[in-house]
């Protein structure tokens, strides 16, 4: 059984970094441990770069709060190009895989409050009175009518992250 290292605590990254990997490496194959550790990347990421910075750190942050575990994995979401989408590190003792999750576009009033130093998790809970939107469906819950959630959208990124630890073209 895998040691699963999460770099957060957030219900919806734990549950999709849990399906992709028992999606990848079967069901009841690995432990999660979470970790709350931090990015060094400002609450609300800007750009592509400045995403994946904090994604990257938080492993790095992980690994050194449980260096034995088998892998470490973050989930970082920004904005970026007038939408949100994020980034996801996964680490084992030599390898990395990496993927860009997809992109949700965002409302110009979304965009702009965030311009104004807003984080998107504050402006969809001041949209639709839902607390901690981001620990639940998220935007891309509410903004698709729950075809897609935060937590699904998640899950395929991670599973296109694992790839290298499983293919053997890597």
């Amino acid at each position: 059984m895998y040691q699963v290292v999460t770099a957060t605590k957030n219900p919806a990254k734990i549950n999709a970094i849990l399906h992709a990997f028992e999606i990848i490496f079967g069901e009841g194959s690995c432990h999660i441990i979470a970790a709350g550790v931090e990015s060094g990347v400002p609450e609300q990421p800007i750009g592509s770069a400045e995403t994946l910075a904090g994604a990257r750190q938080r492993v790095i942050n992980a690994r050194e709060v449980y260096p034995q575990a088998d892998f470490w994995v973050a989930i970082e979401a920004g904005i970026d190009e007038g939408s949100t989408f994020s980034w996801v590190v996964i680490e084992n003792s030599d390898k990395r895989g990496e993927a860009r999750s997809a992109s949700l576009p965002l409302p110009e009033a979304v965009l702009s409050a965030i311009t104004r130093g807003e984080t998107l998790g504050d402006v969809i809970s001041a949209i639709t009175g839902i607390e901690q939107p981001g620990r639940k469906e998220g935007a891309i819950g509410i903004f698709t009518k729950g075809a897609l959630t935060r937590s699904s959208v998640y899950s395929q990124a991670v599973v296109l992250a694992l790839s290298p630890f499983h293919h053997p073209a890597w």
